[in-house]
């Protein structure tokens, strides 16, 4: 058996999923968190459920590619049952959708989410009275408490049922859709599709093509204008007759702060200087701790054992490795996480879309931009997938070239582990400057030399919510996982690697060949420009490898403040790490994902070549 959740954008479907399938799958406050199918099999009663996610979309007749993926799904027939997951302080709008999948003439079960949030907006839901109205089983639901949501596979197997709630549309819509639904044999949701321009049966177009010029006409609005009002009258209709009271809002209104210019920038600004200063803080101190707690512990002990040359080498590279991962880069990449959970789950990211909105258009892009922009600050990966919230591809790819310049936390960990716990705080916010400076600049030129059109902002402002702490400590887990099970055996495998080529003199040979680069260029060691290039597999490898070639990780011993500076700043700038070339390829295409790869490698060579010039 197989079930659909589907849904508007932040109703809280993938939260839902996660508890129905306990799958670890990003949950966040704002719209776009699925992209693409998310599906988990559980067994209920001896009996194997598929559970399929389905990405948030406000219709399912659109063209992006949120909606063919929905539209695909839904029209394939393959899921036995469709869930459809309403946000209960937004009713009406939910409706909408609903109304649409309901033509299709599944079985469907209904899910209203979130009603302790409709609940403290004074909004009260008669859901007996909407299960009548639509025909459909409706289970109120809290989904970030996880109540009732037990009851939904159980329903799902045993009440879900084909829905009654009809559209009545305009009569000329009606007469259309029945002509289409008689003369091509079309089941009435193919006809009412087909009206809308969604069929490739070439007869059907012709016919359509007539009516809908015969209807325009008449009307003179568009078919799809037509039924979008007779849809939305329906839900507006359903939706008085459910909600008993809709008592007015009281307290201060924390959104005209936030949103208003003044102050709203300097809250943003704030907020964002502050978590970098916190992560810096906590992480450096996490950092000196684990970091001589496996000097004094492991390490010493084991070069006072005696072992062979070539076990000691091994032994001593993995040591270092363990020390770099956990003792560097764990503390700063966890603590930032947890920030980024903060704001997400806030939902305070799309009032920074929406203070940003003007900023943006600068660049050639919409405060929406702003979400894969903040994201970067975690993991440029996930932050290229959601550049598909952008909706022009002129858009997408300015937002894919500053992305990979955002210093995510891989690089924080570059920052901090080094400029800050070396030379200090101010320098290491020098280092943000430069990055920012470098993108503002990278944003003004893209945006007068990308070609396509710029389209106007429509953004859902999510409700702004106090986070969990418990789901903010589960979505930082589900990230940090990624850093424990792939970067930790990476690092361990390529220190290996790196003890071998040492041990045999082909490291030596290495960093004797682009020696004479190294220091013309960089004016540093020709062992950090190779920790550079290891920085491709992983940025936080940079670093890490580092500390392994140098044989210490008191980097301010054998390395000189400039020198740490230049290597922070490089890469910081340089190439980006594979998994974000891949997503790249995938996301705007691989001729695009090289020029943005050329582009920063290129960049991060001029600037630490200008830097090299400017201090030493």
């Amino acid at each position: 058996m197989k079930i659909g959740l589907i849904g508007n954008p932040n109703v809280g479907k993938s939260l839902i999923f996660h508890q129905l399938t306990g799958l670890g799958v990003e949950v966040s406050n704002y719209p776009g968190t699925t992209i693409g199918l998310q599906s988990g099999n559980i067994c209920f009663e001896k009996e194997i459920i598929e559970v399929v996610d389905l990405p948030g979309i406000y219709s399912i007749e659109g063209d992006t590619e949120e909606e063919r993926t929905v539209r695909a799904f839904v029209d394939s027939g393959e899921a036995d049952v469709i869930v459809a997951v309403l946000d209960a302080g937004r009713l009406e709008r939910n409706l909408y959708l609903m109304l649409q999948v309901a033509e299709y003439r599944r079985p469907m079960l209904v899910v209203l989410n979130m009603m302790d949030e409709a609940e403290r907006s004074g909004i009260q839901i008669d859901t007996r009275k909407l299960s009548s109205l639509l025909g459909v089983e409706v289970i109120p639901t809290v989904a970030v408490q996880g109540k009732n949501t037990g009851t939904i596979i159980p329903l799902a197997l045993s009440a879900a049922r084909v829905p009654t709630v009809k559209v009545l549309y305009d009569h000329h819509i009606e007469a259309a859709a029945k002509s289409l639904k008689t003369i091509h044999n079309l089941d009435w949701d193919k006809a009412i599709m087909a009206l809308l321009g969604h069929t490739d049966n070439p007869d059907v177009l012709e016919a359509v093509s007539a009516l809908s010029e015969e209807i325009e006409r008449m009307h003179r609005m568009t078919v799809a204008q037509i039924v979008a009002g007779n849809r939305h009258h329906c839900a507006e209709r359903i939706a008085s007759e459910v909600i008993l009271s809709r008592l007015p809002k009281q307290g201060p209104d924390i959104d005209r702060l936030l949103t208003t210019r003044i102050p709203g920038i300097p809250i943003l600004a704030t907020i964002l200087i502050s978590i970098l200063l916190t992560v810096f803080i906590i992480g450096s101190w996490l950092e000196e701790a684990i970091v001589n707690l496996i000097e004094n512990l492991v390490m010493q002990p084991f070069l006072a054992a005696g072992f062979h040359p070539l076990a000691e080498q091994l032994g001593t590279s993995i040591i270092l490795a363990i020390q770099a991962g956990f003792g560097i880069a764990f503390p700063f990449i966890f603590t930032f996480y947890v920030f980024i959970a903060l704001l997400e789950d806030s939902g305070y990211l799309t009032r920074a879309a929406f203070l940003a909105d003007r900023t943006l258009h600068s660049f050639g892009m919409h405060g929406q931009g702003i979400i894969p922009l903040v994201l970067g600050f975690g993991c440029n990966v996930p932050a290229i997938m959601s550049i598909r919230l952008l909706r022009t591809r002129r858009e997408r790819v300015i937002a894919s070239f500053l992305v990979t310049l955002i210093p995510c936390s891989a690089r924080t960990v570059i920052i901090a582990g080094l400029v800050a716990a070396f030379i200090g705080l101010a320098a290491a916010m020098s280092v943000y400057l430069i990055v920012m400076v470098i993108i503002l600049i990278t944003g003004m030129i893209l945006s007068r030399v990308t070609p396509g059109e710029q389209f106007g902002m429509i953004l859902e402002m999510s409700p702004l919510r106090r986070p969990i702490a418990k789901n903010v400590l589960l979505k930082s887990w589900l990230r940090i996982r990624e850093f424990l099970v792939i970067a930790m055996p990476l690092l361990v495998v390529a220190s290996i690697v790196l003890g071998l080529f040492q041990y045999s003199g082909l490291m030596a040979a290495f960093e004797e060949f682009i020696e004479p680069f190294s220091i013309a260029v960089f004016g540093i060691p020709s062992y950090a420009t190779t920790a550079l290039i290891f920085g491709i597999l992983r940025k936080e490898m940079a670093l890490e490898t580092l500390v392994i070639l140098a044989g210490t990780a008191d980097l301010g011993s054998v390395l000189s403040m400039a020198q740490i500076y230049i290597f922070a700043v490089v890469s910081v700038l340089f190439i980006p790490c594979i998994a974000t070339i891949a997503v790249l390829k995938k996301e705007v295409g691989i001729k695009t994902a090289f020029v943005v790869s050329a582009y920063t490698l290129i960049t991060g060579i001029l600037v630490g070549a200008l830097l090299n010039m400017l201090l030493t």
